[in-house]
């Protein structure tokens, strides 16, 4: 479950862009997904550790 927010991003990212702006929007849309994806997921690493 942990790494699910980097494909639900990456796609919704790409729906998105895609939309907005064809294939030049699908592709600036998929790299901000799989950012933001992989900001969660490390996100998520951090708050299942805790502080230290």
């Amino acid at each position: 479950m942990g790494c699910l927010p980097v494909p639900s991003l990456f796609l919704l990212g790409f729906g998105i862009g895609y939309a907005v702006d064809g294939a030049s929007g699908a592709l600036w849309g998929a790299g901000l997904g799989l950012g933001l994806g992989l900001i969660g997921v490390g996100w998520m690493i951090r708050l299942m550790r805790g502080r230290r």
